[in-house]
């Protein structure tokens, strides 16, 4: 589960404008926002930046340890 698309909407932003801003293809956001692929450390950290919260918060399932 993530938090990235009521994120980007709450900024007003497409997936495609997001795209640019982490410099990746829109389907890349997509397939983020769908759970089917998990960005990059260095997507991480631009998405970190550009939304000015932890990446923890965006992508907890990629942070969150199973017992």
């Amino acid at each position: 589960m993530n938090h990235l698309r009521e994120l980007r909407m709450k900024k007003g932003l497409t997936q495609l404008e997001l795209s640019k801003v982490v410099k990746v293809s829109e389907k890349t956001v997509s397939a983020w926002e769908l759970g089917k692929r998990n960005p990059k450390p260095r997507e991480l950290q631009k998405l970190e930046d550009f939304f000015n919260i932890p990446k923890e918060e965006i992508f907890f399932d990629l942070f969150s340890y199973k017992m």
